[in-house]
């Protein structure tokens, strides 16, 4: 069994270039969320759920990006609605967002 049951990845990556990137959207805030909202719902820690920050995960046009393992679903999202949904759907009820996947 793995150490979590499912592992949340943020790209918080910010480009030098001027290219899309998701730190350009508030990404790092966003997973800073998403990390005290699954702590306040009880669902963060060993055998649960891991909130953590990624550096680029090469989908920086369709940013920004989170993606969900063992199921390897990719989400974008623009807020903190957008992630509410994302925990309460998926991380809570095992239920992929279709509205926001990638």
């Amino acid at each position: 069994m793995s150490y979590y049951e499912r592992h949340v990845f943020f790209c918080t990556n910010q480009r030098d270039n001027g290219k899309a990137s998701c730190g350009d959207h508030d990404a790092a805030d966003l997973r800073a969320y998403a990390k005290e909202r699954t702590k306040a719902l009880n669902i963060a820690g060993a055998g649960r759920v891991r909130v953590n920050i990624a550096g680029c995960m090469g989908r920086c046009e369709e940013g920004p990006v989170l993606a969900i393992y063992p199921e390897g679903v990719w989400y974008t999202y623009e807020d903190k609605a957008d992630i509410d949904e994302i925990i309460e759907e998926h991380l809570c009820h095992g239920r992929v967002v279709e509205a926001l996947r990638i």
